[in-house]
């Protein structure tokens, strides 16, 4: 089992424990970064960490999951990577007009028990928002699990959520920015335009 530090030192081998002023995919703004595109460019560091988040999910829940679902971009690998730890297909829902949808040619019959994968949840929004397009196909997502929760736990996906790790890093609306951080120019490092 990976210990918190065990974690943390995967992302400081991979230079992906960032440190500036950070525009984050939910606006809003951090000190911290994780880059978890950096942290699993290297297949076998990512599949430590897919391997050390399956081992967080309880027995009970794995042995329901039928398929792991993703949002793009950043949850690809981690998905692709769980899906291979639980041996189980893998897929990624995309957003061609702003709403996550499923294809090239991905689809679930119905029923089928989802696990939600993402690389990091902060506000929850995208993977509620994922767990919705899920339940549009006919399918039920019924937990979530992702590398990092930078909610401070306060995230609610509505079903069970496993992360690897928890980081409380302080996140600030754009208008609330610390001086010592508003004096740093502010980086966009994510996939995702900032809302």
């Amino acid at each position: 089992m990976m210990t918190d530090e065990d974690i943390l030192n995967e992302f400081r081998a991979a230079d992906a424990l960032l440190e500036g002023h950070f525009i984050l995919s939910s606006g809003l703004r951090s000190p911290k970064y994780l880059q978890c595109a950096r942290v699993l460019m290297d297949p076998a560091r990512a599949e430590r960490l897919a391997n050390a988040l399956a081992a967080k999910i309880p027995a009970e829940v794995r042995d329901q999951i039928e398929a792991v679902v993703c949002p793009a971009m950043g949850g690809v690998i981690i998905g692709h990577e769980m899906g291979r730890a639980l041996a189980r297909p893998a897929m990624f829902l995309e957003r061609p007009q702003g709403t996550f949808e499923f294809r090239r040619g991905f689809r679930l019959d119905p029923g089928t028990k989802v696990l939600m994968v993402e690389d990091v949840v902060t506000t929850g929004l995208s993977s509620r928002e994922a767990i919705e397009a899920v339940k549009r196909a006919g399918a039920e997502a019924i937990a979530e699990a992702a590398l990092v929760d930078r909610s401070s736990g306060t995230a609610d996906l509505g079903i069970p959520f496993f992360p690897l790790i928890r980081i409380d890093v302080p996140t600030y609306e754009a208008d609330a920015v610390p001086a010592d951080l508003a004096a740093i120019p502010a980086i966009k490092p994510g996939s995702r335009a900032a809302a």
